[in-house]
């Protein structure tokens, strides 16, 4: 796409050898997005028309695991204009598979030009391109305000993603304290990793936005810095819940300790409770057992009856005490 200065549209779907002649003109800025690009497109939008540094095309085709931005400035033998080159990622967060899936966007932002580079579709690219088509908010004036637009749309789709991660920890605390099974910890440890999976997402790309926050870059115009400002703070709440989602999470594995071994006192209690209760009859049992000749309440005519009538009333004696005892 191809918007004036003044951000209004000027052309859309433009043939790929057309972007040398719109890129050299200076009224004019180019915002080119490769979607899943091939291997022909990439080499010639990102090798022929902007001429990029090898080491930047490198990163970007390659998958990264960690945001960064590197600022490239040309050397006398460099065929590049000046510009940022950023990796940044967007998530998501599905409570059927209860993981945080991260989508990585890399971007190429010059004076006049803007190369945005992702692998699928990506809800925030269109949400910004649409915008830009429409000319809300006159987004599309400058290559940093689209980028901008871009960061900022990407850490609001944060919230959905917490959103959904804050009713899955709501519903673990509940099964926490009422069916602690071995499924509930399962789950505890999972959404405990994909927690902290979601800090060590956020921490480098607060640390990458905190660069534009502060003005470094001067190929980001000193009136736009506050708006990254904005973004750097949104991520910092974010981080807070994020933090406070881990503590919730701890909390709740602690909660499922405490049940489970309350549930393991109760098991050992009946068990005890039953072998103490039992253990008059035992006795008797193995004392009447012993092949003794000379027993002589073997031959009593009441002896069968008093020996039962003991046993009974020391298991009773028993089962008062432990009841008394609120044992049971």
């Amino acid at each position: 796409m191809v918007f004036t200065t003044q951000g209004r549209l000027h052309s859309q779907n433009i043939e790929m050898f057309l972007m040398p002649t719109l890129l050299s003109d200076t009224n004019l800025f180019l915002w080119v997005d490769l979607e899943d690009p091939t291997p022909e497109e990439i080499r010639y939008v990102l090798e022929e028309v902007f001429h990029f540094h090898p080491l930047s095309i490198e990163d970007c085709v390659a998958v990264s695991e960690s945001p960064k931005v590197e600022e490239y400035q040309p050397r006398e033998e460099d065929r590049f204009a000046p510009y940022l080159f950023i990796v940044i990622h967007a998530v998501d967060y599905s409570r059927r598979d209860g993981v945080f899936a991260t989508t990585e966007l890399n971007f190429f932002l010059g004076k006049n030009f803007l190369v945005t580079f992702h692998r699928g579709p990506m809800r925030s690219v269109q949400l910004t391109e649409d915008r830009a088509i429409r000319g809300s908010g006159g987004i599309a004036r400058a290559p940093d305000r689209v980028a901008y637009n871009l960061l900022d749309s990407i850490v609001d789709h944060y919230k959905p993603a917490l959103d959904e991660l804050s009713l899955e920890i709501a519903e673990l605390e509940q099964q926490a304290l009422q069916h602690p099974t071995k499924e509930v910890l399962t789950k505890i440890l999972q959404t405990k990793k994909e927690v902290l999976h979601l800090r060590r997402i956020i921490g480098p790309q607060r640390e990458v936005i905190a660069r534009f926050a502060h003005g470094e870059f001067k190929l980001i115009r000193a009136h736009v810095v506050p708006y990254f400002r904005d973004v750097h703070d949104a991520l910092f709440r974010i981080t807070e819940m994020a933090q406070g989602y881990a503590d919730s999470l701890t909390g709740i594995l602690q909660v499922y300790l405490n049940m489970s071994s309350n549930q393991t006192g109760e098991v050992i209690k009946v068990l005890t409770l039953f072998t103490i209760l039992t253990t008059p009859m035992m006795l008797v049992g193995t004392w009447y057992g012993m092949n003794f000749e000379p027993m002589p309440e073997l031959h009593w005519t009441f002896g069968y009856a008093l020996v039962t009538l003991l046993t009974v009333l020391a298991t009773a004696g028993a089962f008062y005490y432990f009841k008394r005892k609120q044992w049971f």
